[in-house]
């Protein structure tokens, strides 16, 4: 028995609704009972949730405010309207940052956020407690597909604060020990000498499940592979967060771990988005939030299972609304039920961020899946990235597997450039990629506007 979970499921959350207010078990148990509704039901709730954010837009958000004449509209076709209100990007929120600011928000209840900024400058915005525990009772009840509650062990592989000195390092351990049941192996310096150490760590804790990002838990595998390693016991799942994970990587960490690898979809200015049920489907919070699909230059709806840009509208956030917000990836819908019998609807496809996506001199769009694709074919290449700077020039950088056949690495590079023709790539071999502060690795990315 495990003493810590038991102490968190019996102890630590219960308390924390008592004395704090914190509902996030409550709204889990919400969000659990709402994914068995039919459609229809599941919808009706979803148009009650849009409606009254729409009017609490128009009525308190000054960004809104211009729309007011579309009242009686909303009262009766909220996701109709929707599309009336305009895209909003991330560059155009920032510039008018405070007329999104509710009117009626509690500036003692606001909590500060900032988007990832993996690839460009953190976004600030504000978000409210009832939008947090939302945003986590989703992860909850996607984990709870997979036999995950609150106070089940894990191992995170994660980015640390590298901004805490050693006595807020210790106690952030420690709270995450005691208080979350896990414990975190840095995501952005994974070392192959270090991995036997981090098997042992692993197998001591003895998780039910691991948690990171996609390119780490990859990295993580790919050297538990090379080095034989095993941890020795069945998890229940791994679970990939924070980046696309490709059909390459779902392969390369189903073999190290033996167990099913499962996908959280989401975005830090989002929540979850959607998530992997046992059948394999991506379902949609869809009580948390609308999503839309628009084509990257019309911006016109894309019919289901075709590529687009995603917009959302987070449903919750009533302190900072971002209707259609566009949080920069690409995704398709799709108009299939799943076998598990969830009403939940379904994502197609994740395909990634958008500036994955590269264009040509010509002006055709080329997704970087393709690259990944290639070096998933090419043994020599054992990692890489290409940045394209503008459609007339990229630089490609290449990790080579020891042992490495230049022939290969030579076809790969010639491949990568009929892939964008008439673009100069400059191609660099080395010996190490630096991943992201927060421990990432973005293989493809686009460093300008795609019109």
């Amino acid at each position: 028995m495990d003493k810590v979970k038991w102490i968190i499921e019996k102890g630590v959350y219960p308390y924390m609704e008592k004395r704090r207010g914190n509902l996030i078990r409550q709204k889990t148990a919400e969000l659990k009972s709402d994914q068995h509704l039919t459609s229809v039901e599941s919808n009706e709730i979803r148009k009650k949730k849009l409606q009254d954010l729409l009017l609490h837009c128009i009525e308190s958000v000054p960004a809104y405010e211009e729309y007011r004449f579309l009242e009686e509209e909303i009262k009766a076709d909220p996701f109709s309207v929707l599309r009336k209100f305009p895209i909003l990007t991330k560059s155009a929120f920032k510039e008018s940052f405070s007329s999104y600011l509710s009117r009626e928000a509690d500036s003692n209840a606001l909590i500060e956020n900032y988007t990832g900024g993996s690839t460009s400058e953190p976004v600030k915005f504000y978000m409210d407690r009832h939008t947090v525990e939302y945003y986590e009772a989703a992860r909850w009840r996607g984990l709870s597909w997979w036999g995950i509650t609150q106070g089940s062990r894990s191992v995170m592989l994660w980015g640390n604060p590298l901004e805490l000195n050693k006595y807020e390092a210790k106690k952030y351990s420690l709270k995450e020990r005691w208080l979350k049941n896990r414990i975190i192996i840095p995501a952005y310096s994974i070392r192959a000498e270090e991995m036997e150490g981090y098997i042992r760590t692993i197998r001591r804790f003895s998780p039910e499940y691991v948690y990171g990002y996609a390119s780490a838990l990859t990295i993580f595998s790919e050297l538990m592979l090379d080095k034989g390693l095993a941890l020795g016991f069945d998890l229940k799942a791994v679970v990939s967060t924070a980046e696309t994970l490709h059909d390459f990587q779902r392969e390369i960490i189903e073999t190290a771990f033996g167990c099913p690898v499962v996908n959280e979809y989401g975005a830090r200015d989002g929540g979850i988005i959607a998530y992997q049920c046992r059948e394999g489907s991506m379902h949609i919070s869809a009580e948390n939030t609308v999503v839309e699909v628009v084509d990257p230059v019309t911006f016109e709806p894309m019919s289901a299972g075709e590529s687009g840009i995603l917009l959302t509208t987070d449903l919750n956030n009533f302190v900072m609304p971002r209707l259609r917000y566009r949080i920069g990836d690409r995704a398709a819908l799709s108009e299939r039920s799943c076998p598990c019998g969830m009403g939940l609807p379904v994502m197609e496809k994740i395909d990634g961020r958008e500036d994955d996506m590269f264009v040509t001199i010509d002006g055709k769009y080329i997704h970087g899946h393709a690259f990944n694709h290639l070096s998933r074919r090419t043994r020599s290449v054992r990692k890489f990235q290409i940045v394209q700077e503008s459609p007339s020039y990229a630089s490609l950088s290449i990790v080579t597997e020891a042992g490495f056949e230049q022939n290969e690495i030579d076809e790969f590079i010639e491949k990568a450039r009929h892939l964008l023709p008439g673009t100069k790539i400059d191609v660099n071999i080395v010996e190490d990629i630096p991943l992201s502060g927060s421990g990432k690795h973005r293989y493809t990315i686009r460093n300008f506007p795609l019109r």
